[in-house]
């Protein structure tokens, strides 16, 4: 009989589940989102580039502003809607980078660090992480696309801050997010896990790839497979999606096959790669390996990944 350890109530994926409308028929009357900002209920997020301006406060830090609280932090750039929260509108504010670093090292009533370690140290309430997303997607997709591809000219945010149209060549240009497959080949009772250079020490994660044009997800999923661990992969089946605003990305997560074993590392990819077995991927999903040897945290979507995979929950039938 198995010793592998109970893995407890599933976690929450990060920067999911959106309790916001993002009621994107309002975007196009200006004078609708006049009226929602100026209401008292309306609330923002505070972006500066890559850092989020939040609240100090007890028990969980407060990353929602009042529009006027938010435009009072420094010289201020776009200002997105995200949606409705019931009757109540929702806005992105975006600071100067060079503001939201002054406010940092400052160190008083804000806390202002990355995404990522809001998410993952539980900063603030996990309802505000998917709008936090959107607004960091959105406006860092703003400072990159300041001026047309087609003509140079400089362009202009419109629809409360979901396009930008080109005074010269009248393009309109959307905000883009880029498809990413992350994936976890199976074979049996194995799968197999890699570790990029970038990562902690002791991590190990499912691999992954951007879908090229003209590719599909099951193509990718083959491709990258192959090219970064020398794996042949057959059956792909989808399991679930993850907005990944680092910068603008969706992950699409996915289970695959294994039709070979013998893996072969591309080092311009990947620091190794190896099989693990379901026992002892249990050991890392609870922090209990022998080695001392983890999977992403639960924020990632690699951590469902891998946990459906150990739960039994994906089947090829």
């Amino acid at each position: 009989m198995s010793s592998r350890p109970q893995l407890g109530p599933k976690p929450r994926l990060g920067y999911t589940q959106s309790r916001l409308e993002r009621a994107a028929e309002r975007r196009p009357d200006d004078a609708a989102l006049a009226r929602l900002a100026a209401n008292a209920q309306a609330g923002a997020y505070v972006i500066g580039g890559e850092l989020i301006v939040i609240k100090k406060a007890t028990p969980l830090n407060e990353p929602l502003f009042t529009l006027d609280e938010a435009r009072a932090l420094g010289p201020t750039g776009e200002t997105v809607f995200l949606g409705l929260l019931g009757s109540a509108g929702r806005f992105g504010v975006g600071i100067q980078p060079a503001s939201a670093e002054a406010l940092k090292a400052r160190g008083d009533e804000f806390l202002v660090t990355d995404l990522r370690s809001i998410a993952v140290h539980g900063l603030v309430d996990n309802e505000h992480l998917p709008p936090i997303a959107e607004a960091k997607a959105v406006l860092n997709w703003h400072l990159r696309h300041r001026f047309c591809p087609n003509c140079g000219t400089a362009t202009q945010a419109v629809q409360g801050g979901w396009r930008r149209d080109c005074p010269s060549c009248k393009a309109e240009h959307f905000p883009r997010t880029d498809p990413v497959v992350i994936m976890l080949a199976v074979a049996g009772e194995r799968c197999l896990l890699g570790r990029s250079p970038r990562f902690l020490p002791t991590m190990w994660s499912c691999l992954a790839g951007f879908i090229e044009p003209g590719e599909s997800i099951e193509d990718a999923v083959h491709r990258e497979t192959r090219e970064e661990a020398g794996i042949a992969c057959g059956r792909v089946v989808y399991f679930r999606s993850q907005p990944w605003p680092f910068p603008s990305s969706l992950m699409i997560g996915c289970h695959a096959v294994a039709l070979t074993h013998e893996i072969v590392v591309d080092r311009q990819e990947l620091e190794d790669a190896r099989w693990f077995s379901k026992d002892e991927v249990a050991t890392m999903l609870m922090r209990k390996h022998p080695d001392g040897l983890t999977t992403p945290p639960p924020v990632a979507i690699a951590h469902h990944i891998i946990r459906a995979w150990v739960d039994n929950e994906i089947g090829f039938d």
